[in-house]
């Protein structure tokens, strides 16, 4: 079958929930993809950050097929020999005392807002259905219908409703908001949800003491601090953990105040390497024990194969120190771009991110087709990316990536770049003569 083939298929039998670029995949090893024709590609996007460790990567396939062939589901009606192992190992891996495993994002996250309310109701003593959670606006953590509830993204809202009540939402990187609006009524607000890089809203990276004010303000208030760390977590923007700032350990450590560390945390995404859907929220006893048999739970949740993935997922990103190389080559992407940013501006109006979870803003307004456009010329050349929020494209390969392809991938941008800039300056000088 053709590409063409393959989309039309799509369009016909699937759901028109999603507007992908017109490049069928086939094949993904490393850092590259391939289409149906056998073309290579740069992959840019890392399935929104869950392929950090890279596509097929051979310890990660190797433990799914291994475990795949012994023993994949029990439910959680009885006990396997692996959920045990894997609790432990992740709660020791990032210092925590339990974990809630789940399947996707948007679970997990459920997961938490769940935990949220009920350690609110029972331990902080709200009283009843009067819980409120704190979000920031521009968030994205997920599309079920709670969480939609509080977006501010139309596109993903309307006319889903009517909506879960309980959120009340203050802008993004505002702390003084947050402190007012915590201010109001601290004594029926359960927790803040935050993620601390809004990476679907187009990477915005707020400044160095935001997380730890948000922190310190729910310490002072008795609220529990919230870190959507699904994209940002496992070593995609420089750290192991955003909310650890710059540090590559998690949890407590001695270079980080221990403020910096969330009452709940939720991961997803990259904790299996993008082979196998995988989820967890981690917290402390004096949370976690709020939830007793048969008040949340998932037939596949805490799985024989997912436990397997995860494991050996966080040991490839640890033994090929994938958190200090998405460090340092994300500072030598950022210079790359600087430089473009600086010679385009006509085309580019700024470059910002963390690690390897970057963006560029392109000099167009939301409605425009200049970010697209550059993204099919990013595909004619040999590079996969997409646009978010319409002029934005976010740049995220796999932490596997070595410096040398790096520096190619950024030939690749700066050619697409500069071709773009020629258009646009020969479509203004016909206007010109037009005129």
């Amino acid at each position: 079958m053709t590409s063409q083939q393959y989309i039309d298929l799509e369009d016909r039998h699937g759901a028109h929930n999603y507007h992908p670029l017109p490049v069928v995949l086939s094949e993904g090893r490393g850092v590259y993809l391939y289409d149906v024709g056998g073309r290579q590609y740069f992959d840019f996007l890392s399935a929104y950050s869950a392929v950090n460790q890279g596509h097929c990567h051979p310890r990660i396939v190797r433990a799914l097929s291994e475990q795949s062939s012994r023993l994949t589901l029990t439910s959680r009606a009885f006990y396997n020999d692996r959920l045990g192992p894997y609790e432990k190992y992740l709660t020791e891996y990032f210092h925590f005392d339990k974990v809630l495993p789940m399947n996707t994002g948007a679970e997990a996250v459920e997961t938490a807002i769940k935990i949220c309310r009920k350690w609110g109701y029972e331990v902080k003593g709200i009283p009843h259905d009067r819980a409120r959670i704190i979000v920031c606006g521009q968030n994205f953590h997920g599309r079920t219908t709670t969480i939609i509830s509080f977006s501010s993204d139309p596109n993903a809202k309307g006319n889903f409703g009517p909506y879960t009540p309980g959120f009340e939402s203050v802008p993004y990187g505002d702390l003084d908001a947050l402190r007012s609006k915590v201010s109001e009524d601290p004594a029926t607000i359960a927790g803040v949800l935050v993620e601390p890089i809004q990476g679907e809203a187009g990477v915005f990276v707020p400044e160095d003491g935001y997380i730890p004010g948000v922190a310190a303000a729910c310490r002072e208030n008795n609220i529990l601090f919230v870190a959507d760390e699904i994209q940002t977590g496992v070593g995609r923007t420089g750290a192991l953990l955003r909310v650890c700032g710059d540090c590559t350990c998690a949890g407590h450590c001695e270079r980080q105040p221990t403020y910096t560390r969330p009452d709940v945390l939720i991961l997803g995404k990259a904790l299996s390497g993008g082979t196998y859907p995988v989820s967890a929220v981690l917290a402390d006893d004096a949370v976690m024990n709020v939830i007793r048999p048969g008040q949340h739970g998932s037939t596949f949740g805490g799985n024989p194969v997912a436990c397997a993935v995860a494991m050996e997922a966080l040991e490839v990103v640890r033994d090929e120190k994938l958190t200090q190389n998405a460090r340092r080559l994300g500072r030598l992407f950022r210079e790359r771009m600087q430089e473009l940013v600086d010679r385009h501006p006509e085309t580019l109006r700024l470059v910002r991110g963390k690690g390897l979870l970057n963006a560029l803003v392109i000099n167009d307004s939301p409605e425009g087709d200049t970010a697209w456009n550059l993204c099919l010329a990013l595909a004619e050349r040999g590079l996969l990316a997409k646009p978010t929020h319409g002029n934005i494209i976010r740049f995220a390969p796999p932490l596997v990536i070595s410096e040398a392809e790096l520096m190619e991938a950024c030939d690749i941008i700066q050619e697409a770049i500069a071709h773009l800039a020629a258009d646009h300056v020969g479509s203004e000088a016909e206007k010109v003569d037009r005129g």
